[in-house]
């Protein structure tokens, strides 16, 4: 299948104080999240003027993109689109169909199995479609799940050994790998056949232990879970990053590694460099915490390889993977007459 158009598709974040509660809205329609609990969460956008980094964070990846497709003579625009605020999925639609391309590749800044990393986009990309018109005239092709590819791998492990440099001369140093929870029922729905965490968390984990491989470092490390939201008698995925820290017996060195996010965003400038360097601080260990990916020349090279196997429908024994359980499989294309669709998470 030939492809004209790239869609950088995200989650989208508030550029403004009165933005936020808007943008809040969006994200938890139906979800049945009390007025206060929104206004709880506002607080952390409005700390930094009602903006949110991940807007910016995708121009710079879109422009990077840009430059490495041409470095590498791959004649595709890249357009943008978000689930949650402006520049939404069907303002990209509209723009792209109206420039008259058909054929999308479609990237999805997220990197692990699970309801809102795929069948919510999918559920979002088939209302985009029918809201727009264009189901019949677009065409969009995602492509697959990316958390062990090299290019999303390496720079985790140049941040880890960075880190583990810098805290040499600690006596015990531990490894965080952290990442979203979500619930304990979602993360099973992901892939019942990996155990109650589903493919969500044996993704992580098998990523965790490749990154450590890769540093080369026999430091202890564990997985734990950030941004836990929602009705507190629902199970989720623990042990959340704060509890995990202040359980910590005899370390005074730490590295926080935020594996499940591909920027900077809110919860990572917040939960992270806030709230979980005030648990270490107040528990007297000395904590770095590992950059994302953001535009990593790595991982900028990495998603353009990932567009250029859709393209080029490389079989799946000669796809990169740094852990046992990959290369994910490919998504079905949607839209342009194509009737296929995503019935469970995966």
């Amino acid at each position: 299948m030939s492809y004209d158009a790239i869609l950088l598709a995200s989650f989208g974040g508030p550029e403004g104080q009165d933005d936020v509660i808007p943008f809040l809205k969006n994200v938890t329609r139906g979800k049945g999240i009390p007025e206060e609990r929104l206004e709880e969460v506002a607080v952390h956008y409005r700390h930094h003027g009602g903006v949110s980094p991940i807007n910016q964070q995708n121009r710079e990846l879109k422009v990077a993109l840009e430059a490495e497709l041409a470095t590498r003579g791959i004649d595709l625009p890249v357009y943008w689109g978000n689930r949650n605020w402006d520049p939404y999925f069907t303002d990209a639609l509209r723009e792209l169909h109206a420039d008259g391309k058909r054929d999308v590749l479609v990237i999805v800044t997220s990197a692990y199995t699970s309801y809102s990393g795929v069948k919510q986009y999918h559920e979002d990309f088939e209302r985009a479609l029918d809201e727009t018109g264009l189901r019949d005239e677009v065409r969009l092709s995602r492509i697959r799940e990316f958390f062990d590819h090299p290019g999303f791998v390496a720079p985790f492990v140049e941040g880890v050994r960075s880190a583990l440099d810098d805290l040499a001369d600690a006596a015990n140093t531990h490894v965080m790998f952290v990442t979203h929870s979500i619930p304990t029922a979602a993360a099973t729905e992901s892939g019942p056949e990996y155990g109650e965490g589903g493919a969500y968390e044996a993704q992580h984990l098998a990523v965790a232990e490749a990154i450590m491989r890769g540093v080369g470092s026999a430091a202890p490390h564990s997985l734990v879970y950030q941004s836990r939201s929602g009705n507190p008698a629902t199970p989720w995925l623990e042990p959340d990053i704060n509890d995990a820290i202040e359980q910590l017996d005899g370390v005074d060195g730490l590295v926080i590694v935020p594996i499940g996010f591909v920027s900077d965003h809110m919860e990572v400038i917040w939960d992270l460099d806030n709230e979980a360097m005030e648990t270490a601080t107040e528990k007297g260990i000395r904590a770095i915490r590992v950059p994302t990916p953001g535009i990593h020349p790595a991982y900028v090279t990495g998603l353009v390889d990932l567009l250029l196997e859709r393209i080029n429908d490389v079989p799946n024994s000669e796809r990169p993977h740094e852990t046992a359980l990959g290369p994910w499989p490919d998504h079905p294309s949607q839209g342009a007459a194509l009737t296929s669709a995503v019935t469970n998470t995966r």
